[in-house]
């Protein structure tokens, strides 16, 4: 049987000022792309039921579609004051890179979307190597200044531009990033724990990796070619299908069967209890699939499963 935490209290308070009671956050990427608003609707019902309040998305998941349907949810479920959002920009067409003037523009498009006045997070997605870290602080402390965000974050960016744009905001008196959204996962450790760690430790990052679960590879669906075949992430997992991969699957299912439960849920429960992460991100396509994740905190690994499954290379 499981492992189970006794009350757990809240996890470490991201530093924008939410206590997360549920240290996992819902990704909103499969809204309006692989799965309907009806059942994103039921997905976000079960979320907020089961105590969850972060979800995130961006202005480009289904062309701006995942952040429509969760501004109509939280509008006809009354919810815009239970749940922290935390959405992002700088890849949208009409907004492209980290300018002065994307930044103001996207989040407009954004809050319009999202039927609300503010964003409780607002990540720049990717760097902008035409744009000075300068010129895109001072744009997100603009937008903090003026309520229509409540912190700011960084996604995808090199540990040198994360110290980088760290540095310029405390040069101009700018409000510094709180947050970063890096992909990490047992399937995908570098360059997160060699280049972020520090940093999150030294700035008390809060980390909310995405790609908790490898795309789905975690999950232990896919072990050989034919299993990806007409499969949405297919493609993805196909380079992981190697021996160091099934190594990590199979450890990921005896561990699986000694706490009763199954193998994406010990892979999360893994990422959770790492030090510097705050919560994962994760995204699901039916209630059940969402079960399976949100039994996660439950699962406390011992050290020496943690052990084992550090010891494994990532595929």
């Amino acid at each position: 049987m499981s492992s189970i935490a006794p009350d757990p209290e809240p996890v470490h308070a991201p530093i924008w000022g939410h206590d997360l009671t549920l240290p996992i956050g819902l990704g909103t990427n499969v809204f309006g792309r692989t799965i309907d608003e009806p059942t994103a609707y039921r997905i976000l019902d079960a979320f907020l039921d089961a105590g969850g309040t972060l979800i995130d998305t961006a202005d480009t998941y289904s062309d701006g579609a995942a952040e429509t349907v969760l501004g109509k949810w939280m509008r006809d479920r009354g919810t815009r004051d239970q749940v922290v959002i935390a959405t992002k920009m700088g890849n949208h067409p009409r907004f492209e890179g980290l300018s002065a003037a994307a930044v103001s523009g996207a989040i407009e498009e954004s809050l319009r979307r999202l039927g609300t006045d503010h964003v409780d997070l607002y990540f720049a997605h990717y760097e902008d190597p035409q744009t000075s870290v300068d010129e895109s602080a001072a744009a997100f402390d603009a937008l903090v200044h003026a309520g229509k965000i409540g912190a700011v974050g960084l996604s995808n960016f090199s540990a040198n531009t994360v110290q980088d744009w760290i540095g310029a905001a405390q040069a101009g008196g700018h409000v510094a990033p709180v947050a970063l959204q890096p992909h990490y996962s047992l399937a995908h450790r570098e360059p997160f724990e060699t280049d972020f760690v520090p940093i999150a430790t030294a700035e008390q990052l809060a980390v909310l990796p995405y790609r908790a679960l490898g795309g789905g590879f975690l999950s232990g669906k896919y072990r050989t070619e034919a299993s990806t075949e007409g499969r949405a992430r297919g493609a993805g997992v196909l380079p992981m299908l190697n021996p160091a991969g099934q190594g990590l699957l199979d450890t990921l299912e005896a561990i699986a069967v000694s706490q009763d439960a199954r193998p994406a849920t010990v892979a999360l429960a893994w990422l959770m209890q790492q030090p510097t992460v705050t919560a994962p991100l994760v995204s699901a396509t039916s209630t059940d699939q969402l079960d399976e994740l949100l039994a996660a905190p439950s699962v406390v690994l011992s050290q020496d499963e943690q052990a084992q499954l550090a010891a494994l290379p990532a595929p």
